[in-house]
């Protein structure tokens, strides 16, 4: 009995294909997901946020002489000032006065103006001091 034994040749072609596939380079860049580009930073900054009244300890500042001191010294009379007084003090339009009286004095100042309306439809303002 003679036993055959049959030995297939392995093919050459396999060795070599599996060292070259291993040497290629992908052609292409790698894939990335269907997504916008990142956004750049805008230029325009956020403003800076709103600061509070500062005390009453400027209520003083009023220069010697000047309008503002003038307003005042007005405001501080027990009866208060008629608006049409503070008007010829200054020399102002209304809305320049009314201005002043809310901005400066009451906000920048941090002083309560209050203000009143009398029967014969004059307005009054006064500053409790």
């Amino acid at each position: 009995m003679t036993t055959s034994t049959t030995e297939e040749p392995e093919p050459a072609q396999s060795a070599t294909a599996s060292d070259a596939k291993t040497t290629k380079k992908a052609h292409a860049g790698a894939l990335r997901g269907n997504v916008a580009p990142k956004k750049g930073k805008s230029g325009k900054k956020a403003s800076p946020a709103k600061k509070a009244p500062k005390g009453a300890t400027k209520a003083t500042g009023a220069r010697d002489g000047s309008k503002a001191a003038k307003i005042l010294d007005l405001l501080k009379r027990p009866g208060g000032v008629a608006a049409k007084e503070l008007l010829k003090a200054t020399g102002w339009q209304p809305h320049s006065l009314r201005g002043f009286l809310s901005g400066t004095v009451g906000k920048k100042m941090g002083l309560t103006v209050a203000s009143t309306k009398g029967e014969d439809g004059e307005r009054t303002y006064s500053v409790k001091a």
